[in-house]
């Protein structure tokens, strides 16, 4: 199985070195040195680790081959891949691959069924699970414990404890004003 590891972009330096943003909870494992990646687009690749470092909070790689500032910025915006055991999970057991997600029945605790994962969208800030409803329409549910409160891959399911709002167009709206306007002030 492949998963996105890492997007590259732009170059850093002179000497072939590239920033990279992460899309691994094991960058010391997927992206060291050694490691050889497939691309997407695949003409670009596959390439091979040289070293790697951190600089000012960012992770800066050099491939082989790659030695100036041209050749690096070519790479830019390519998407590294690794090749992984379809059946090896993450380390840590509250953590999932995308592929363990997808198409995952999406579950209210009380057994509404809101729909399925067909997409996971990785943000910055937070993941987002793209939910495809029975009706063929979307709705977004961000991947945090809060709202997603169990993923069970034996049953397939993701159960989710929405707020008002997330699943329908029905938010509950509460402010002041609307206090004030309630007392009959």
């Amino acid at each position: 199985m492949q998963l996105v590891v890492a997007r590259i972009g732009r170059a850093h330096g002179i000497k072939g070195e590239v920033t990279v943003e992460v899309r691994t909870d094991e960058p010391e494992l997927r992206l060291a040195p050694g490691a050889v990646l497939a691309t997407d687009p695949a003409s670009a690749g596959p390439l091979t680790i040289e070293t790697g470092r951190v600089h000012s909070g960012r992770l800066l790689l050099r491939f082989a081959g790659v030695r100036d500032r041209n050749a690096a910025e070519a790479l830019r915006n390519i998407l590294l891949i690794a090749d992984v055991d379809p059946d090896e999970s993450p380390e840590d057991e509250d953590e999932y691959y995308d592929h363990q997600l997808m198409d995952l029945d999406v579950v209210t605790a009380d057994g509404t069924v809101i729909g399925r994962i067909a997409e996971i969208s990785h943000l910055p800030s937070q993941d987002l699970f793209i939910v495809e409803r029975p009706d063929g329409s979307e709705v977004l549910i961000p991947f945090v414990e809060e709202i997603v409160t169990e993923i069970d891959l034996e049953e397939q399911r993701a159960v989710i404890d929405p707020p008002p709002g997330l699943i329908d167009d029905r938010a509950e709206i509460a402010s002041a004003r609307d206090a004030a306007e309630d007392d009959g002030a």
